[in-house]
């Protein structure tokens, strides 16, 4: 029996592509590690089960089941069945801030909790294949057509019975509901930050991308993500870093260079501070799995 494929970051996926909307509807593929990148998640199983650690908790789905969860914080799918099958999408934090959730969901979600709702039918099947089908197609209408139906279809869990895992949230400032314009604010400094993270850039580049006072950029972004706007610079570098580190002839210190950090000091204090670990660790753990 052939020896059964893990999941290995790359440059050119999730990890290392920020501001791409991608879509699935494929086999899991289980993760030897955790992983980390800086879109929001949905996955719908289509067949199960699966197990996934999350940042704090760990999470068992099954078909019928659909999670939402923030791609910033570690996580790891550790099992799976051999039959599984899920579909879903990384979605980029500006098409996040287009959906109309609850307030509290979406500040819990940014903070490390899963939305998890087994409101669903056939229809959803047929529904994320179809929007998978469209995303590749290379047709932008069909593409843009796809992502508004799912947009649509994760709206419409605040009528349905949810839960958010876990249960007891942790402590913040929830701040008051944005305004739509507010959003777009975020929206405009989020697509800004995804085109220009690689590059020196501060709170005075950001907000002038989106014509608002840095300090007001730092308000809001900070209320809207949970983050500062130097934690999510550095949350981009550092989904990229990992996306570097897979390769065989990795150097950490050209990685940290290529990854947009000034210094290797920086570079390891940011790493060490999201994965628990070295970068020099991370790429020897990675080495021994292959």
């Amino acid at each position: 029996m052939p020896e059964r494929p893990f999941y290995q970051p790359g440059a050119s996926s999730v990890e290392g592509l920020p501001l791409l909307l991608q879509m699935f509807h494929t086999q899991p593929l289980v993760m030897l590690k955790p992983h980390w990148h800086a879109q929001v998640e949905v996955n719908f199983i289509v067949r199960g089960p699966v197990h996934y650690r999350m940042d704090g908790h760990g999470l068992s789905l099954s078909a019928g089941d659909m999670c939402l969860f923030w791609g910033g914080l570690p996580h790891q799918m550790d099992e799976a069945s051999d039959d599984a099958i899920y579909a879903g999408a990384h979605l980029p934090l500006v098409h996040f801030f287009r959906l109309h959730l609850p307030a509290d969901v979406r500040n819990r979600l940014m903070t490390g909790a899963t939305l998890v709702t087994d409101a669903t039918d056939r229809s959803d099947d047929h529904n994320f294949e179809r929007w998978n089908r469209y995303a590749r197609s290379g047709d932008p209408v069909k593409a843009e057509h796809a992502v508004n139906e799912l947009l649509l279809r994760l709206e419409r869990v605040r009528f349905e019975p949810y839960r958010l895992v876990p249960e007891t949230p942790v402590e913040q400032e929830l701040g008051s509901p944005f305004d739509q314009q507010s959003l777009r604010n975020v929206g405009r400094m989020c697509d800004f930050i995804a085109e220009n993270f690689l590059y020196e850039i501060d709170c005075v580049d950001i907000a002038a991308a989106a014509d608002i006072h840095p300090k007001y950029a730092m308000s809001i972004f900070k209320k809207s993500t949970g983050m500062t706007l130097n934690e999510y610079v550095n949350l981009l570098r550092l989904s990229y870093a990992q996306a570097l580190l897979m390769h065989q002839d990795a150097n950490v210190l050209r990685v940290a260079m290529e990854s947009g950090f000034g210094s290797l000091s920086a570079f390891n204090k940011s790493f060490r501070k999201l994965a628990g670990m070295s970068p020099s660790d991370f790429r020897r753990g990675v080495a021994g799995a292959r």
